[in-house]
């Protein structure tokens, strides 16, 4: 009898592929192990087992599998059912949501070796220049890989020429899989088996006498065995004896000490701790926590509603230690990887070393390890806190999901597939383990709030600040009044300069927001207007002073700050708008004693960027922090009393039907970050326009008139929660035939779903990286099933993909866009 498996490859494949797999192989094989199997001609994939059966594929000839690479699955039925849901309801497939979920060191790949051929005698004057090259360094080398070929002579595509070299007969190729990651092993000492009995000790004692090193090194390795009761380290042998690599290796070499290594994990949080801070309600608190114990009763998932500053982390605190005594395992998202920093000495000061910290940051080897302590549900990674693609790790044993500032849209991915929302996500994973969900905010979305008032989910609040501290005092600035009559200083009004300085001189910190990086984002020429424009998309280049350079914030491409407009050559070239750092620059020039720090994209990319300039701010190393909307969410500062907000209008201008509920809960949010003790807090907010709705609302805190008035607007314009939006997005690289493929495909889904598509339209940026770009909406009442537009889409989809000239044009579906 044959037996047969299925597998998921990690490539945008709508299909399962079968692989022909022995008996032996069939009974040993579980769904979730990884195995090699060959894909196209000569690449070899990691894949991952999700079937065993007895039927033949009939389309083609199934293949044998290369190897299995697991003995015990690395991927749980959990995992498997959610990335399915994932993959069918973000309309992606089943190997992108694979790619996406698995940290790549797991998803090994081959990689084209190159080997000289000894057998072969070669003639070396009937090779080109570039073979030569190759052929020379296999002399000195025993093989190549294909991108070391590449740096050699220095060229992009060089298959070509390997194609060349193996007809020639002068190289070998050989594909090899390569295993990624590799366990970090740490070299431990302890004493030879030989002299482990006294008599033989004193003996060797005796012996070394004549090297006092020596001597030295196995009295200290006494001293470090008898205090620390724990295997010895090499590297603390060589500190606390004072001798040298080579002494100790020479004990080696001799037997007289034994050398053996241990595995350890690269991310140790925390010491090992038993005992467990207390965690002490208020009042406010323990209510909240009482309406939330009742929404779980029911077997819904629970909106906590609080002010900023309300101590909402206190509650998350109280739930996750419930889910702990209850052998259960827990899950804290956050939006952004700069409020892990600040949580993960809070959660330690409660927890000890059962927090485990997983995102984007972190490196191949260090998410390794967690995905293992995760999988074998270790002790260590009781509590895993992160970014959203911690929600896709291996639990087993899932009790609680806390996701704070739900409301955040960095909790949707954009590119590349699967687009999930870690909300919506995280919800459905929630029911999955029977597990609790929480979700937690100071300005919830449009769609928990509904969601909420619809009784689909519980609902919780505090309206009162931790310490019945007062919420901020927010006033408006009228900008447009103030440069009128030239009272600006750059781009700070008096009122906002005058708070500075009060703020400074009482020793107080200030944080200016301004939702822009770089200098100035157009560098105009004032003689014949022309702005220095990306080559590769449609967007100005914005000026990043620092680097003196002119940057695409969306393609990265840069070039140097010219002296003279590229059109007309007049030196004439003036800044328009201004971005982070040109408040920087401004700051230090008002301000020469204030010390000030900025915390944007630029700032943050390293590993540690983020803690350290939040443990500079929090420590008071300065007096004044800039920054992008990272500055806004979530963040404890105890010292801060004055927030500025540098231009609002910016946030509210922008063609988006979500421009007015973000722009109050960014205003909010970053409001919230003033008057955390006991002072109360300050908050001016610049603008053109302060008879605005949105920022009359901010200034009185009055969520539920926000509320009210963008639900009103959204039902009058279908628009989400009432309606689901599916966003299509297709893309090439000719202009007209992204428009003839564009109309369409919108005129057939005109025909199949009537009234409810819009478009095709431009989007304001409608070229990125030589791509031109055009979007469909596809809108479904929520009266309709969502599963059958989705089916009537994907029917369109194989029709157009069935029209050979339209094979170019790439198709991006966004579920539940935002």
């Amino acid at each position: 009898m044959q037996y047969f498996l299925d597998v998921v490859l990690p490539i945008p494949l709508e299909r399962l592929f079968t692989y022909r797999i022995s008996e032996q192989e069939a009974k040993f094989l579980v769904p979730g192990m990884r195995v090699a199997v060959p894909f196209g001609k000569s690449k070899i994939y990691t894949a991952l087992a999700f079937q065993v059966h007895e039927n033949a594929p009939t389309a083609y000839e199934a293949k044998a599998i290369y190897q299995i690479l697991d003995e015990d699955p690395l991927v749980n039925g959990f995992q498997l059912k959610h990335w399915q849901w994932i993959a069918s309801y973000y309309m992606c497939t089943m190997g992108e949501v694979l790619r996406s979920a698995l940290p790549s060191a797991f998803l090994l790949e081959s990689e084209t070796l190159i080997l000289p051929n000894k057998e072969a005698e070669i003639d070396e004057m009937g090779l080109k220049d570039d073979e030569f090259l190759i052929f020379e360094a296999l002399q000195h080398q025993s093989s190549l890989k294909v991108g070391e070929v590449s740096g050699i002579v220095d060229k992009k595509n060089v298959l070509p020429l390997v194609n060349r070299l193996v007809q020639k007969g002068v190289i070998l190729q050989k594909e090899e899989l390569y295993e990624q990651y590799k366990p970090k092993l740490v070299r431990y000492v302890k004493l030879g088996e030989a002299y482990q009995s006294e008599e033989k000790l004193e003996a060797l004692l005796n012996e070394l006498t004549r090297a006092p090193k020596q001597s030295q090194v196995v009295l200290s390795l006494f001293q470090l065995e008898a205090s620390t009761k724990k295997p010895i380290r090499v590297s603390d042998l060589e500190r606390d004896s004072g001798a040298s690599k080579a002494v100790i290796k020479a004990l080696i070499d001799k037997d007289i000490l034994d050398e053996y290594h241990l595995r350890r994990d690269r991310v140790e949080q925390g010491q090992e701790s038993d005992s467990v801070a207390h965690i002490l309600l208020n009042e406010h608190q323990q209510k909240a926590l009482d309406a939330i114990q009742q929404g779980f009763a029911n077997s819904k998932p629970v909106l906590l509603h609080g002010v900023t500053s309300a101590g909402k982390t206190e509650v998350y605190f109280k739930l996750i230690q419930e889910a702990l005594n209850d052998e259960r395992q827990v899950l804290y998202l956050l939006p952004e990887i700069a409020l892990t920093t600040q949580l993960i000495n809070r959660l330690q000061h409660y927890f000890g070393s059962k927090v485990s910290v997983y995102h984007s940051k972190y490196s191949i080897h260090e998410r390794v390890e967690v995905w293992n302590n995760v999988r074998e549900n270790a002790e260590k990674a009781r509590i895993v806190i992160g970014a959203r693609s911690a929600l896709f790790l291996p639990f087993s044993n899932l009790g609680l999901i806390v996701i704070d500032e739900e409301h955040e849209s960095s909790f949707k991915q954009f590119d590349p597939a699967p687009r999930y929302h870690a909300r919506d996500a995280s919800i459905v994973l929630a029911n999955l383990h029977g597990a609790k969900c929480l979700l937690g905010s100071a300005t919830p979305s449009i769609e928990s709030m509904d969601n909420a008032k619809k009784n689909k989910y519980g609902y919780a609040s505090i309206a009162y600040r931790y310490g019945n501290v007062l919420l901020p005092d927010i006033n408006l600035v009228d900008i447009k009044e103030a440069t009128r009559k030239k009272r600006m200083k750059g781009h700070f009004s008096e009122t906002l300069f005058t708070a500075i300085e009060e703020a400074l001189e009482e020793g107080e910190q200030v944080i200016l927001f301004q939702n822009r990086r770089g200098f100035a984002p157009i560098v105009e020429c004032t003689t014949c207007g022309h702005s220095a424009q990306c080559p590769n998309c449609d967007v100005s280049l914005t000026y990043h002073q620092h680097r003196n350079q002119l940057r695409c914030h969306y393609c990265g491409y840069h070039m140097a700050l010219q002296q003279a407009c590229l059109a007309c050559g007049s030196h004439t070239l003036d800044k328009k708008g201004f971005g982070t750092e040109q408040i920087e620059q401004e700051l230090k020039e008002l301000f020469p004693e204030a010390k000030t720090g900025r915390m944007d994209l630029d700032t943050t990319r390293g590993k540690y960027a983020y803690e350290k300039i939040i443990t500079a701010f929090e420590q008071q190393e300065m007096d004044i922090l800039v920054g992008t909307q990272m500055v806004t969410k979530g963040l404890d500062f105890r010292n801060v009393s004055l927030v500025g907000i540098m231009n609002a209008d910016s946030l509210l201008n922008f063609p988006d039907y979500r421009a007015h509920e973000r722009s109050y809960q960014l205003l909010t949010q970053v409001a919230g970050r003033a008057g955390r003790t006991k002072k109360r807090g300050r908050v001016l907010i610049q603008t053109y326009n302060p008879y605005h709705q949105i920022l009359q609302q901010v200034t009185t805190n009055s969520y539920d008139k926000m509320f009210a008035e963008q639900y009103y607007e959204r039902e009058q314009f279908k628009y989400p929660p009432l309606v689901r939006i599916i966003k299509l997005t297709l893309k090439d690289r000719d202009y007209n035939k992204l428009n003839e493929a564009s109309d369409w495909f919108a005129g057939s889904l005109r025909n199949v779903l009537g009234q409810q598509v819009l478009g095709p339209e431009y989007p304001p940026v409608s070229r990125i990286r030589r791509h031109y770009l055009k979007n469909i909406l596809v809108k479904t009442p929520r009266n309709l099933s969502i599963a059958q537009t989705k089916n009537s889409i994907k029917r369109i989809e194989k029709s157009f993909n069935a029209i050979s000239k339209y094979k170019s044009v790439r198709l991006i579906y966004n579920v539940d866009h935002i």
